[in-house]
């Protein structure tokens, strides 16, 4: 594969896995059933301030990337897409997307957002741009107290959790759900969407290896 196609696959890989990232966290909203621990602070700060699940993903994505300044992380265009593509995909589907009451009709939504947020995840991580501000954020962390990721990112993400909840963000079967399933989901996505090496191990742009990623947005 040239190194030209092999880029245009990278960057079609990774605008298709944030939009479709923020077309599933929106299939999960409309469940509501549960939500993925960024979305429960999302949707919290939403109840709170009247503004969009989506504008208020932006907001948050644009604040936590100002944290990566002091923790020294260098953002790529995947980390700087992911702030502004999830946001509005998640709000364009859910203007899109009618209310839903029946449960028989929420529990398939749940389960394909789930799914379909695995897909998405493998998709743009896959496609090795960057990280996603909250993921550089966890690994920042990592590097500046020596303390190990699995400890940084629960202790961020139990944080989102609570802080989410007590402001009125949905926590359900679906976020349990989600936090057992997306890691299995998203590694067999990276399989399925890893791009082949570029000739002669050149890269265009700079990036963690997927294997090492959170697997978090």
């Amino acid at each position: 594969m040239s190194t030209r196609v092999r880029l245009g696959r990278r960057l079609i890989q990774l605008y298709a896995g944030l939009a479709l990232y923020g077309a599933s966290s929106a299939l999960l909203v409309e469940a509501g059933l549960g939500l993925e621990p960024w979305n429960v602070l999302h949707q919290g700060l939403a109840e709170l301030t009247g503004l969009t699940i989506g504008v208020v993903s932006i907001v948050v994505g644009a604040a936590v990337l100002l944290l990566w300044i002091p923790l020294r992380q260098r953002p790529g265009l995947g980390t700087v897409s992911n702030v502004f593509v999830v946001g509005l995909a998640m709000d364009g589907t859910l203007a899109l997307v009618p209310d839903v009451h029946s449960l028989a009709v929420r529990i398939p939504l749940l389960l394909a957002g789930i799914v379909l947020n695995g897909a998405a995840t493998g998709l743009y991580i896959a496609a090795s741009f960057g990280p996603g501000p909250r993921d550089g954020l966890m690994t920042g962390l990592h590097r500046r107290t020596g303390r190990s990721i699995r400890l940084m990112r629960t202790v961020v993400e139990v944080a989102v959790v609570v802080t989410g909840f007590l402001l009125g963000g949905t926590i359900g079967v679906g976020t349990v759900l989600y936090a057992v399933s997306i890691g299995p989901l998203a590694q067999l996505f990276l399989r399925v969407c890893a791009v082949p090496a570029a000739p002669g191990g050149s890269t265009v742009v700079a990036a963690a290896a997927p294997g090492r990623a959170i697997l978090r947005r």
